[in-house]
């Protein structure tokens, strides 16, 4: 990822869609040839010359400091999400070459906190480029069975935008295909270099116009908690509430548990696909046998 174009295009789409009144800027009245705050005005916010403003959006300030790229996240309104991105593409990490992306291996520890989970709580672990590293029986019923499929396609990008039961499953397909593209940029402005990163990015532009329009947006989400609405197949219609915690030995590594409140309607659909689930598991379950072997790679 060029981060120089990514830094620009950022920070010229934040700039676009502040306003001059939202951002308490006064104007003649006149028209206006640019929509959203012009540079001279987005930079007398944040306090820099006009001059400077413009060079950081041209990706021509390498040292700009904290206190500079603070201000400036405060005059666009950014988010705390936004702000780490915009943090990510000005302050790049360099390599004299390209890193080695090794496989990512989910302890056998994490596999028995998933088998615990399981007949109670969906759960799985995503990796650097929302791999699906390793999910429970529940999970993989509720969504889909990644076990079953080619290992390049344990990716929950791919499955939201390129297996079309998706579309059916997520009541809100709109909503989560868009907030798997934000998370998605995060994750390429983190790591720029990774080979496997771009070529994910590249294929989803070309098979699905909704991501490509999407991407251009330069929306950025991190997904730390929230909730879900699902229409499944088999049990119907069930909201969870879900909870993602990141592993302090492997960064990388994100797990998601989904829960659903006690009582409702979710709870009793849960119940039955945890017991339909059960009454169709295999005799040995892929995942279980890879927790008892040691690490798994992905």
């Amino acid at each position: 990822m060029d981060h120089h174009a990514e830094l620009s295009e950022f920070l010229r789409s934040r700039r676009a869609r502040l306003t001059p009144p939202e951002a308490g800027v006064p104007t003649d009245g006149g028209p206006r040839r640019v929509p959203g705050l012009r540079r001279e005005e987005l930079a007398r916010l944040a306090g820099v010359s006009t001059d400077y403003y413009t060079r950081l959006e041209q990706g021509r300030t390498p040292n700009c400091s904290d206190a500079v790229l603070d201000a400036v996240a405060r005059a666009l309104r950014l988010s705390d999400t936004e702000r780490v991105y915009l943090f990510e593409l000005a302050r790049p990490k360099r390599t004299r070459r390209r890193p080695v992306v090794r496989p990512q291996r989910v302890r056998p520890g994490v596999h028995r906190m998933l088998e615990t989970l399981d007949g109670h709580a969906p759960a799985f672990v995503l990796g650097r480029q929302l791999d699906v590293l390793a999910a429970n029986r529940l999970a993989r019923a509720l969504i889909t069975d990644f076990d079953a499929l080619p290992q390049r396609q344990r990716n929950m990008a791919r499955h939201m935008f390129l297996d079309e039961s998706a579309r059916e499953l997520y009541v809100d397909w709109e909503a989560c295909a868009a907030e798997t593209v934000g998370a998605l940029r995060l994750l390429a402005a983190r790591h720029p270099d990774d080979p496997r990163l771009t070529d994910l990015v590249g294929e989803l532009s070309i098979k699905s116009p909704q991501f490509r329009t999407w991407w251009a947006d330069h929306n950025v989400r991190e997904r730390t908690h929230g909730s879900k609405r699902y229409h499944h197949p088999v049990v119907g219609d069930l909201t969870v509430a879900y909870e993602s915690m990141t592993f302090p030995g492997d960064p990388d590594q994100t797990m998601f548990v989904y829960t659903v409140e006690p009582g409702s309607p979710s709870e009793t659909a849960l119940r039955l696909l945890a017991n339909w689930t059960a009454g169709n598991a295999p005799q040995a379950a892929p995942s279980t046998a890879s927790a008892t072997q040691g690490d798994t790679p992905r």
